[in-house]
């Protein structure tokens, strides 16, 4: 075993190293439960397997379909004005590169 250390930063945040992310097969949005060990000087981070559909699960039917216009309209006013904002600045993005131009984030 290799030991590598890091910093944990300001806001309690660390990267696990690209090569540990690679044995151990941690991928882009995987779930990682972390539970503390009796010592309470370690930490064992495990991926967790949280699905609708897992294999041998019965697949999930949805009958509670419900329409943008219903769902922007349950929004607070609070809420509906920033994903005016969200949608209103994605869209300028996507006009901008389009058309050519460089994205100004």
């Amino acid at each position: 075993m290799v030991q590598m250390l890091r910093i944990l930063g300001k806001k309690g945040r660390i990267t696990i190293p690209y090569e540990i992310r690679q044995r151990v097969g941690f991928k882009y949005n995987d779930v990682l439960s972390f539970t503390e060990t009796a010592d309470g000087r370690s930490v064992v981070v495990r991926r967790e397997k949280v699905c609708d559909n897992c294999k041998g699960a019965q697949p999930v039917v949805r009958n509670d379909e419900v329409t943008l216009f219903d769902f922007l309209n349950n929004l607070s006013p609070e809420q509906q004005r920033a994903a005016l904002v969200h949608l209103s600045v994605r869209w300028a993005e996507k006009q901008n590169l389009q058309q050519g131009g460089e994205l100004n984030v």
